[in-house]
């Protein structure tokens, strides 16, 4: 409104309504919340499995277990949501071929050779078109695999479909419960007139349950490739208390894995994961990113370069410093807790956030977890009588406390991108050719080069997964000349730098 001198003035009403304070309580009444919000204290018998809480109701409800289903060879070793989806999830596996130059490049380069023969691989990891390009990799240099899924949320049920009608003997469908998830490992591991001598994981379980329910497949396993920071830690568990029977591959900490995967490709996914779940903006937005390993510093980098203002928590003294000199304050979870509006943990830890964390949160707050496993946020602790779950869409929650204040929990606490979103291709490529040279390298090894203990993929096959990438760039490496790799004592051929250096 303009007054007497010609200068604009807000109205009344207006001034009122922003001086008032935007409390708890002035949020949607219990009453009217559509019939699928859920709370304990309604059912005792109420499922919070995650077939029920994420099912499209547009699927078939029946479970794949109770289906007969068969390939078009007339072969029903599989289990997947929808066989009929197969042609789609081909479509989804050639899209990927395009973007994971290394692997198809390994196909060309050593499918003569079948450097796999023989290897019988028996995987658990994120079933997506990607993992079916290494896959069918594996397959064609040689190897027999049966393949389970890492994660509940993560299958991609028609590329699941699509490997079940190629032949490969695949257990997994997006949203299993927990008994399914056992249930799907323990139908690849055990398997009459077939045993596994080769393991890739992801995350440890398919190695736990063999170590759990069939120890003695350890005598005719050759080694185990695993690619997880989770995974590692229980390898080199096993390892200090003496109870790793057979050589392991660390590939998390290959270079190939950590600077890319771990890096460059949570960089991209977190915004696509955060935005297709909850639509939100993030200029402005207060985040707390949990853990600054590479994880963390991928997420932290794509949500400062969106405009959000982002704390860091850290264990590491390295790392912590790290974090302020990129930028970003160095806090306390408990300090800063009541005022942000996204909590991320990247740590590969337990009970991250807890309880008390959860409690102090503000309305609407957006709680996820980048880590492998689902033991950072304290999910459990919120299954409790006086809190009322509210399924929004797929892999999003609301949790409502008694007074109103609601967090929003997304994927119940189990990896964000890979769970709610998708990752970039070409980044997994590099992961996946790593992993295909794991494998290659534990299988061939001569008797004795590999110990009953956990190790590094040689730093000269690191450079050689960074070589098979570089063309898709049209880039070009300078060549040492003789001079120079004598002064510098090195071979012209690599590796160019030593073990202990930090990329």
């Amino acid at each position: 409104m303009w007054d007497g001198a010609g200068a604009f003035q807000l109205p009344e009403w207006m001034i009122q309504f922003a001086d008032q304070k935007q409390e708890f309580n002035k949020r949607p009444s219990k009453i009217g919340r559509r019939s699928l919000s859920r709370s304990i204290s309604q059912s005792s018998t109420d499922s919070y499995s995650s077939a029920a809480s994420y099912t499209d109701s547009s699927d078939d409800e029946t479970s794949p277990r109770d289906k007969q289903q068969k390939n078009s060879k007339g072969s029903s070793d599989f289990c997947v949501k929808n066989i009929k989806q197969a042609e789609f999830g081909r479509r989804e596996i050639e899209i990927a071929e395009q973007e994971m130059p290394a692997l198809m490049a390994l196909r060309k380069r050593a499918q003569g050779e079948k450097p796999l023969a023989g290897a019988k691989i028996v995987g658990c990891t994120h079933i997506t078109a990607q993992t079916a390009v290494l896959m069918e990799t594996l397959g064609a240099l040689g190897a027999q695999c049966r393949w389970a899924a890492c994660n509940i949320y993560s299958t991609l049920n028609e590329v699941a479909a699509a490997l079940a009608e190629s032949g490969f003997p695949v257990f997994a469908w997006k949203g299993e419960s927990e008994d399914d998830f056992w249930w799907c490992i323990d139908r690849c591991v055990n398997v009459e007139g077939w045993q596994p001598n080769m393991i890739l994981d992801d995350g440890g379980d398919l190695t736990h349950w063999i170590y759990k329910k069939y120890p003695n497949m350890f005598k005719k396993i050759k080694g185990i490739v695993e690619e997880s920071v989770t995974g590692v830690h229980r390898l080199y568990q096993l390892s200090k208390a003496g109870k790793l029977c057979v050589p392991a591959m660390n590939v998390n900490d290959s270079v190939t894995k950590q600077k890319f995967d771990n890096l460059y490709c949570c960089r991209e996914s977190i915004l696509d994961g955060l935005k297709r779940t909850t639509d939100m903006m993030f200029g402005g937005k207060q985040v707390v990113v949990c853990g600054y390993g590479e994880v963390g510093k991928g997420c932290c980098a794509a949500l400062k370069a969106m405009g959000s203002i982002v704390y860091v928590t850290e264990i590491d003294p390295i790392c912590a410093l790290q974090a302020c000199m990129d930028g970003f304050r160095l806090v306390k979870l408990n300090e800063v807790i009541r005022q942000v509006d996204i909590v991320i943990t990247c740590t590969g830890n337990k009970n991250v956030v807890t309880r008390e964390h959860l409690d102090r949160m503000k309305n609407s707050c957006i709680v996820c977890n980048m880590g492998h496993s689902n033991t950072e946020i304290d999910v459990a602790s919120l299954r409790t009588p006086e809190l009322t779950w509210e399924r929004v869409r797929s892999q999003v929650d609301h949790v409502i406390w008694p007074d109103g204040k609601r967090i929003v929990l997304l994927a119940e606490g189990r990896l964000l991108n890979l769970s709610c979103s998708t990752v970039p291709t070409f980044v997994l490529s590099i992961t996946a050719t790593t992993q295909a040279l794991a494998l290659i390298e534990l299988y061939n090894a001569p008797e004795g080069r590999y110990k009953q203990d956990v190790y590094l993929l040689p730093k000269k096959m690191d450079e050689y997964v960074a070589s098979l990438h570089l063309p898709t760039f049209d880039a070009h490496l300078t060549e040492l000349t003789d001079e120079q790799a004598k002064y510098l004592g090195l071979n012209k051929n690599g590796p160019f730098k030593p073990n202990y250096y930090r990329y």
